[in-house]
């Protein structure tokens, strides 16, 4: 088994060197695109200046000051900073020897429990809090984190848990969910044709991609996980595309399942992919209803706990596209007091690293895990190690 999974591991490894290549050409194009354009705007701008100082000298008036300088400042880069996850970039950083023993400090460290105020309740109809619900302390490292039994439909210990947050990529759970529930099981072996708008936009706001190559005809089923263990930004818009006809009309029924899921109130989002905007948000226990959701529904589910995915073989990948959950696989062998069996994550800079996850206990009893804002990838996986640990003890 270890020597599959090394074997996995290099094949992996191959297919990020080769994912990085293709961005950094395209990269390199976008550049070039964008300083031919500010070249020609400059020139234009420049032969504009020129133009009227002839005329002002013709006139007999002064020169103006400064022109060139205040036009050419005008042309900046104004594309949206992408929730680009790198999860594959720190893969062979073995994670810090003393974060694991690093013990969990809660509110109740005295071995008293401690009551959340029940006005907190209003917040979130769908998880209501116990006398024994934990605040955790400074020993979790993300600023907000909660985790609930969604079987009981409980808190068991929260932390900023209903101030809001960037879900970056985590958005991506609601994006399978959606397109999840519009799709039949005929169009999982539909094909949609990648398209080189798609793959500009995701090369511009610098977001993962699973790696589709434009014209590439990739099957709905290989965009479902395209859309969750690499977090490809490419593979999901070919879902919205593919489901809604462009990411707009698809965000709608995103932000109506929101509704459907009573969320409305404290979660609203503006793209299917978790680019930062001011008007993306959500809560954590927000992202547990709809990691919830996911998970009741079979096929996103299966997706969510897939630790890696082949896709199907196509002219411009022959051997199909190797896909991989790292969270998974970096989790899998820490001690959890269970398994964690299925997750996201996400990153953006105003986001911090963030996840989402379920697991289950030794003794068969679910949890759903959300932690956000920690200050590193591998700071993430520890904070969820160790909430996941210290309440699967529970009696």
């Amino acid at each position: 088994m270890n020597d599959q999974r090394q074997e996995d591991d290099m094949r992996w490894l191959q297919v990020v060197r080769e994912k990085e290549e293709r961005r950094a050409r395209r990269k390199r194009q976008v550049f070039v695109q964008k300083l031919l354009l500010s070249v020609f705007v400059i020139a234009i701008a420049l032969a504009a200046v020129l133009f009227a100082v002839g005329v002002a000298e013709k006139n007999g008036t002064s020169k103006p000051e400064n022109n060139a300088n205040s036009t050419a400042d005008t042309v900046t880069d104004t594309s949206a900073a992408g929730p680009d996850e790198n999860e594959a970039a720190d893969q062979s950083q073995n994670p810090p020897e003393n974060e694991s023993d690093e013990p969990l400090t809660t509110a109740d460290d005295q071995g008293n429990s401690q009551t959340v105020v029940s006005y907190k309740k209003s917040e979130n109809s769908i998880y209501q809090y116990q006398e024994n619900t934990r605040t955790l302390g400074k020993g979790i490292l993300s600023s907000h984190a909660v985790l609930v039994d969604p079987d009981q439909q409980t808190i068991l210990a929260c932390k900023a848990e209903t101030k809001r947050i960037v879900p970056a990529s985590m958005t991506k759970v609601l994006t399978l969910l959606t397109a999840v529930e519009h799709l039949d099981e005929s169009d999982l072996d539909k094909k949609f044709k990648m398209t080189v708008e798609i793959t500009d936009f995701s090369y511009k706001n610098e977001c993962s991609a699973a790696g589709f190559e434009i014209g590439e005809k990739i099957t709905v089923r290989d965009l479902l996980y395209g859309t969750i263990l690499p977090s490809g930004a490419d593979a999901a818009m070919g879902l919205a595309e593919y489901v809604a006809g462009s990411q707009e009309a698809f965000v709608e029924m995103m932000n109506d399942k929101l509704s459907e899921l009573g969320l409305s109130d404290t979660a609203h989002f503006t793209n299917c992919i978790g680019i930062y905007d001011e008007d993306h948000y959500c809560t954590v226990l927000d992202m547990a209803a709809i990691m919830n959701a996911a998970i009741d529904n079979e096929l996103c589910k299966e997706v969510l706990s897939a630790r890696t995915y082949t896709t199907s073989k196509t002219k411009k990948h022959p051997e199909g596209l190797l896909l991989s959950n790292w969270f998974l696989r970096r989790i899998e062998d820490k001690d959890t007091g269970g398994a964690v069996v299925g997750a996201k994550t996400g990153y953006v800079g105003e986001a911090g690293n963030c996840a989402v996850s379920f697991g289950i206990d030794e003794k068969e009893r679910n949890y759903i895990c959300v932690t956000a804002d920690a200050p590193g990838s591998w700071k993430c996986i520890y904070d969820q190690v160790k909430i996941y640990k210290r309440f699967s003890k529970r009696k």
